[in-house]
Parts: C-alpha cells; structure tokens; sequence
C-alpha cells in the first residue's frame, strides 16, 4: 500500500509517499481501506520535529502521519464482534508510533472506531473525529451548566465551530471570537455574542458578560490574553500544554488530552448524521498532494479540514 512517511524531520519536502506491506488486523483491531484521510496541525508538529523535541515522539527511522480516517472495514481480528467487513466506519489513531491514517488501510483498535454517520460523504467523516471529540472533551472539562457562559477562541475553525455547536445543545451561552468576516458564520453556528479577533480581547468579552465568562476554551492558543476574560474561580481549558496560562485569580486551568474514544465518537456521528453538528471540509486533495496541504494548513485562514483522498 501507499503511506506517507517522514524519515527525517524539516518543512513539507520531507514527506514522502513510500510503498509498504499492508497492515493485519490483530486480536481486537479492524483494518480499514482508508477513503479519506483529515490533516491537522499535529501532523505538522510531527513532520517539523516540534513533538521530537518536546518529548512527545519517540525516536523511530521513520514516523507515519494522519490520525482521522473515514473508510470501509475490510478485515477484522479475533474477538473483534462490532463490526465486520463492509461496514462504513470513521476512527482515530492516538498512538504516535503506530501506523497513520494517510495510507490506503489503517489498522485500529475497535474501541477507536464508530460507525461512519448516515448518509454524510467521506471527506466530511473524516474531519469530525479528532476535532469533535477535542471539542466535547473540552467542553466536559468546563462543567458548565445550562446557562453559563463559555469564550471560544478560534471559534472558526474546526473545533471551535463543534464547540460552539456542541455548547448550544447544552444551553451554554457562547462568546465567539473569530475574524469579522467570519461573524455570520459563528453566528450560524449557534454563538450568542461575538467579538472580533482584532480588538482587545478582555475588554470586548467583559463589555458583553460583566464580570467575565464562566469558562474559556482556547482553540486559537491565544493564551493569558483570554484567561483575562474569566471571572475568578472561573475554568480555562488550553488545547496545548505550553500555553497554558498560570491560574490567576483562583482559577481551574486544565488542559485537554484528546483520546480514541469510540463510543463518544458514536454519539458524535449521530450528530452528525442527523443534522445537529458539522464538521467542514476546506478541500479535499489526492494522497501525493500532501506536501501542499501541510503548506496550506500552515499558512492559516483555513475555514474547515484539509482531506487526503488515497
């Protein structure tokens, strides 16, 4: 089969598409003949050595990228019983050193994988699972009740439009923080307020909630610039350990650790499937057309996933 490889750490010419045998399935895994394949910043991180170095990533002649998949299974292992070969599925591999997800088959454990969502094509699949069960895992670690308030930076990307989504469901009010041209967006897709990416942050969200908001996710990494929006003994959940800001004023800082939660991942899906959540796809381009979409990734804007298609 066809992956992509990185033998040594450095920009997008590293990346290689490089013929490999074919995982097994093994003793409670499922192999899938991958049909889309997301991109996400930590496949940049680990083709530019950044997890390397933070000691992240153990050291291996050569390291496989990708961890959303969409696809059919097409062989599964002993005591796997949930699924059989044909059955359309999405998963995550969350295991750095084990097979990536842009290749034409993955093998995963079981509990990795659910059942792909109903009548939803495969590119947009693949974009729900590694940022719908980052943004419902954040949105857990807030504790937020019905009624409270939650500020979302980056709330147009892609896990924080499936926060904003998520948190409305809950009755949580959102303050959504994105460019001013993304406003009807986020709007759309349930914020209660929004402010501009450009103004002073803290001012702007406590001109709109007094006293600050009750939480903050930040999936833009803005950092202690939105911590200064939560009122004391508030909750900030970061999304990349580094940036996370000291608890001030009494507050809960924790940081979210995303994992291959299958069964989540199902209720995610039929979600989706009916309607309610919606993860967008930027552009879907072929396996060797990897180099660019790391490029394009990089460079930013980007309202929705970047897809490989093996």
């Amino acid at each position: 089969m066809k992956a992509v490889a990185v033998r040594r750490f450095g920009g997008p010419e590293v990346l290689e598409i490089v013929d490999v045998p074919a995982p097994e399935a093994g003793p409670g895994q499922v192999r899938v003949r991958v049909a889309a394949a997301a991109v996400n910043r930590i496949d940049l991180s680990t083709r530019n050595g950044a997890l390397s170095q933070a000691g992240l990533l153990a050291p291996a002649p050569v390291v496989w990228l990708g961890w959303d998949v969409a696809g059919r299974v097409d062989q599964v292992g002993p005591g796997v019983t949930r699924f059989a070969p044909g059955d359309q599925v999405i998963g995550l591999r969350d295991v750095l050193s084990a097979g990536g997800a842009q290749a034409e088959y993955v093998v995963l454990d079981d509990r990795a994988v659910a059942p792909a969502p109903a009548g939803v094509p495969a590119a947009r699949a693949a974009a729900l699972p590694l940022a719908g069960l980052t943004a419902d895992r954040s949105l857990t670690l807030t504790g937020l009740r019905a009624g409270q308030t939650l500020l979302v930076t980056g709330a147009a990307g892609g896990v924080g439009g499936l926060l904003l989504e998520l948190a409305t469901m809950r009755g949580v009010r959102t303050v959504a923080v994105a460019d001013s041209d993304d406003e009807a967006v986020v709007r759309g897709l349930g914020a209660t307020w929004f402010v501009p990416r450009t103004q002073r942050l803290a001012e702007a969200v406590r001109r709109k909630v007094p006293g600050g908001v009750d939480a903050v996710v930040d999936a833009a990494v803005v950092g202690v610039a939105a911590h200064e929006a939560l009122r004391p003994e508030g909750t900030f959940v970061a999304l990349v350990a580094p940036f996370a800001p000291p608890p001030l004023r009494a507050t809960r800082v924790v940081v979210q650790e995303v994992f291959a939660d299958g069964a989540r991942l199902t209720e995610l899906a039929a979600l989706v499937g009916a309607g309610r959540l919606s993860p967008r796809v930027a552009d879907t381009l072929p396996l060797d057309q990897v180099g660019v979409a790391h490029d394009r990734l990089a460079g930013g804007g980007l309202r929705g996933r970047l897809v490989l298609t093996p």
